[in-house]
């Protein structure tokens, strides 16, 4: 695998369109912690941030694939870095009003989700005129996964860095900027500019028209409630144990869990088929999201936070083989997409409910949020078995131009009960 990835980034442009789309989603992947922090800052409440990152994440989930769509009709360059720019300006108009004019402050972090540039969704995209052999194509994707990861584990602490040496605002308005550079490097490089969206056609409800996809659309709605709430919950807990830091490290130890944790499930090949096995793996998140109760010292918390991601991986990977064995045929990349953005949803209600909790039970009734979203999720799945049992066509549709023009698939997703 690490010959494999060498062969991937020595590629021509690979490189380059991998790391500008990380840098370019920093912003995005940060934004709950920075708005959090920010707000805090500034000295509101913490349902007032859980209120906040809600809405900027809800704006983000319905942002995406409407500029998806605007990205296939008319090109990368034209949509992402407009987009790029008018989400980063938004969120410096937010840093610097701060949180006295309340819907002045609303309307600036939902713009600032709305025009988030669709970067992970363009990158699959670009991957097959980069790479003209479909196995670098999915060892791209497994690239682009890992990197993803380490993304989310490096990004809360740069943003705690920034605040600790400058300000919460300072860091809203850095990591921004930082994210327009990294668009700008994607959209002027000659894959970007030269690439145009296959025409397709699809039902008027899509990949929805799926009943096997909405049960599992409803799962990863709590899902995303459960990691969502840990973002709120975590920050009164650090005030007590250390403060910022502390917050940066919880926040980077759920990412280094995930990571691990994916590395690990996809060493091997997993038996059964991945239906069975997902309600096994979400049973698993939730019980490991339980021990966050007992809120021990610093080191040991942190430790707690990492063992709690570490499902959150593989339940991910396994949702996509499903996504793949149940999305009707030609909408397998929209139903890629719903997952993302009711994952993103999910988050963004847990951001919400998280703050009212926490103001009312203190930290522990917060961590006890991601266990109670766990179960109920698990729950959907097990009351949704039967549906979930038949997917569509039997098997998995391997990625092609009929199925998906842009064969954006994932990474060992695409046969048989393989995850």
């Amino acid at each position: 695998m690490a010959a494999g990835y060498g062969e991937i980034l020595r590629a021509r442009h690979a490189a380059r369109l991998l790391a500008g789309t990380l840098v370019g989603r920093l912003p995005n992947a940060t934004a709950p912690i920075a708005i959090v922090l920010f707000v805090r800052g500034e000295g509101g409440a913490y349902s007032l941030a859980g209120a906040l990152a809600a809405v900027y994440g809800v704006a983000n989930a319905v942002g995406q694939p409407l500029l998806g769509r605007l990205v296939d009709l008319y090109g990368q360059p034209r949509v992402q870095l407009p987009a790029a720019l008018a989400s980063a300006l938004a969120m410096a108009g937010f840093a610097l009003s701060g949180t006295g004019v309340l819907p002045l402050a609303y309307a600036a972090v939902a713009a600032a989700g709305l025009f988030t540039p669709p970067l992970e969704g363009g990158l699959r995209a670009l991957w097959p005129s980069v790479l003209r052999r479909d196995d670098q194509v999915h060892t791209a994707y497994a690239l682009d996964a890992v990197a993803q990861e380490v993304m989310f584990t490096v990004g809360p602490l740069l943003v705690t860095v920034c605040v600790s040496l400058w300000s919460p605002a300072v860091a809203l308005l850095v990591i921004n900027a930082v994210g327009v550079l990294g668009a700008l490097s994607v959209v002027v490089s000659a894959p970007s500019r030269a690439w145009r969206s296959a025409p397709r056609e699809a039902h008027w409800l899509g990949a929805l028209r799926s009943p096997g996809l909405l049960v599992l659309l409803g799962a990863f709605l709590f899902v995303g409630v459960a990691l969502g709430s840990i973002t709120v919950a975590a920050v009164p807990y650090a005030d007590e144990h250390g403060g910022d830091v502390v917050y940066g490290w919880l926040m980077a130890a759920v990412g280094l869990g995930a990571l691990a944790g994916g590395l690990a499930y996809g060493a091997r090949e997993w038996p059964g088929v991945p239906e069975r096995r997902l309600r096994v793996l979400v049973g698993l998140l939730a019980v490991c999201y339980l021990p966050l109760l007992l809120m021990p010292g610093a080191v040991a918390m942190v430790a707690l936070t990492a063992v709690a991601g570490v499902f959150l991986a593989p339940t991910l990977a396994c949702a996509f083989v499903i996504v793949d064995r149940h999305a009707p045929r030609g909408t397998v990349t929209e139903a890629f997409s719903w997952l993302v953005t009711m994952f993103t949803v999910g988050m963004s209600v847990g951001t919400g409910v998280a703050g009212p909790v926490v103001e009312g039970g203190g930290a522990v009734w917060g961590f006890a949020v991601p266990g109670a979203a766990g179960a109920v999720a698990l729950s959907v799945l097990l009351a949704g078995g039967r549906v979930l049992a038949r997917p569509v066509g039997g098997e998995v549709v391997a990625a092609s131009s009929e199925n998906d023009p842009n064969r954006a698939v994932e990474p060992r997703f695409s046969s048989g009960d393989r995850a």
